[in-house]
């Protein structure tokens, strides 16, 4: 592509999407995101880098997702999906962050430096896949990275208001049509078919309740169920709150997010005793359960509860099946408590990897396995098969005995409800609930598996969040100096103590999480760590205090 094509990239800035700010923002765990009104050139340019990335990839469709996931209303994001439907490659967050943060007199030349970087063949085909969450600022940053598409030649299809997984599901159909077809519909009849299909094959039983109650978190993921509960003909009960009207606010006071942070009930949603309660975010990619006891007593399940829930039915099928050389493991982040990983290395006998936190790396690991389970705490994971795996089990269920049949046929429908690209609310809702019912659970039942170690996070405000540094996959801090012996310190006194803190990938704050044999500990702990943080690494503003 010669300079002189490149002219309309600078235009379309100047004219419809100028940088405004001089705020320099990062591309962070999962892509960038900050508040909506500094948001409209980053998206811009990032429907360049898109279209650049395809080329790059062969002409392979790209995908890009505006959303700010569970954070509050008035922020948004975009992050930008690779052709397989995982996050985009690491070596190019750099290329992103800088595209973003130049002039506008620079757009142009920096467009450039990037294309001959990259060694794209702008004569390519490309495409670009574009969906939205609810946010009332996705639009018109929607219509920015279309613009950002049309403005290098590309080809956007835009998917209107899905939710982040669906999007990713879509791309990787685009790229695979062996995966799927790249629609909502597809998606639906994908999913929920093998849901309905496994949920005919198995027995409602002992302690199992059909009926689910969900918070949407006045998001997407809410309005989809809503659309699918109408076509679960009696398997699944589901009775939707917070759903985006009556004045709910996205992810305020409610959500995965704000249950799994605060231990406490979202607002909006009734609640029976001892009735499970399924928890979506925001863009409908991550999932917990909880139940309030007789007492209103809060339990949660989050997302170390439901990798140890698939990993072990994940197991049990393996076993029934008698599939030889298939090795599973699961994948976690030092959030994970500690019980939970004493539970799947001493009872289920599964191996574990701990990663630093963000999806992309947990999903790089669980690669590394025939049958990786991946969840962080917070309920983002899924769950990933080899085509080995996959291979393996459709002979046994072709060729093998009868018992060894049907359990390799059951897992070939749990194969199918799963969304392997990225963590899904919706999929992995359908997944907990195949448990449950396969083994007549009840929430309480679940819980009982092993008992978690009381556990608190916190976060502290700084100036400069890349003052905090981390190593062994973020357990223990490198900088600033002497901050990691402060903690230990701290720790010591505390029976199962443990903390570590690391910073945001999205802003300036660090996470503190600690957790002890008792939550007054735990919350002690993580009071006196998040104090040390705010010493020594910068802290601004209020001094850290636990939530009421």
């Amino acid at each position: 592509m010669p300079p002189s094509s490149l002219r309309v990239v600078y235009a379309f800035a100047r004219e419809m999407h100028p940088k405004t700010s001089d705020v320099f923002i990062e591309y962070g765990t999962a892509g960038f995101r900050t508040k909506a009104n500094l948001l409209e050139h980053v998206v811009y340019r990032m429907g360049l880098l898109a279209v650049i990335r395809s080329r790059v990839k062969n002409g392979r469709t790209i995908g890009m997702m505006i959303t700010a996931s569970h954070n509050l209303e008035p922020d948004n994001g975009v992050k930008l999906v690779d052709p397989d439907g995982e996050m985009l490659e690491q070596s190019w967050e750099e290329i992103a962050t800088r595209l973003a943060n130049v002039s506008d007199n620079d757009l142009e030349s920096t467009t450039a430096e990037i294309i001959k970087q990259v060694n794209a063949d702008m004569s390519l085909k490309a495409s670009v896949f574009i969906g939205m969450d609810t946010r009332y600022t996705s639009p018109r940053l929607a219509a920015a990275a279309a613009n950002g598409v049309i403005a290098l030649k590309g080809t956007p299809k835009e998917f209107g208001i899905v939710t982040t997984p669906m999007l990713h599901y879509c791309v990787k159909c685009r790229n695979d049509n062996t995966y799927g077809t790249p629609t909502e519909e597809g998606y639906y009849e994908k999913i929920v078919g093998a849901f309905k299909n496994i949920r005919q094959k198995l027995s409602v039983w002992g302690d199992y309740d059909t009926t689910l109650y969900v918070d949407g978190a006045n998001g997407v993921g809410g309005k989809k169920l809503n659309i699918i509960k109408k076509s679960l003909g009696g398997e699944l009960d589901l009775k939707l709150y917070n759903l985006g009207g009556n004045g709910g606010k996205l992810n305020l006071n409610c959500g995965a997010d704000f249950v799994k942070v605060s231990q406490k009930a979202p607002v909006g949603v009734e609640h029976a005793p001892f009735q499970r309660v399924a928890s979506l975010d925001g863009d409908g990619d991550r999932l917990v359960y909880y139940y309030l006891n007789d007492t209103d007593k809060m339990n949660l399940l989050d997302g170390d509860r439901i990798a140890t829930l698939l990993a072990s039915y994940i197991t049990e099928l393996v076993t029934a099946s008698e599939a030889q050389d298939i090795r599973l493991g699961l994948v976690q982040t030092a959030y994970a408590n500690g019980a939970s990983t004493a539970y799947i290395t001493k009872h289920l006998k599964v191996p574990v990897t701990c990663v630093k936190t963000g999806v992309k790396h947990l999903h790089h690991a669980a690669l590394s396995y025939d049958i990786g389970v991946y969840f962080e705490a917070n309920g983002h994971g899924t769950v990933i098969y080899s085509d080995k795996a996959k291979k393996i089990i459709r002979k046994i269920a072709q060729e093998g005995e009868p018992e060894q049949r049907k359990a390799a046929q059951l897992l070939l429908d749990f194969v199918d409800i799963t969304n392997e690209t990225v963590g899904d609310a919706i999929s992995d809702l359908f997944l907990v609930e195949t448990v449950l019912c396969a083994r007549g659970l009840s929430a309480a039942r679940w819980l009982k598996a092993y008992d978690d170690l009381p556990c608190r996070q916190l976060k502290v405000t700084v100036k400069d969040r890349n003052a905090i540094s981390t190593t062994d996959a973020e357990r223990q801090c490198t900088a600033p100096e002497g901050l990691q012996t402060r903690i230990n310190e701290l720790v010591a006194p505390y029976k199962h103590g443990r903390s570590f803190v690391r910073p945001s990938g999205t802003e300036d704050v660090v996470r503190v999480y600690a957790e002890a044999d008792t939550q007054e500990s735990a919350d002690k702990l993580a009071a006196e760590v998040a104090q040390a943080v705010f010493d020594q690494a910068g802290g601004v503003g209020d001094r850290p205090t636990l939530p009421v």
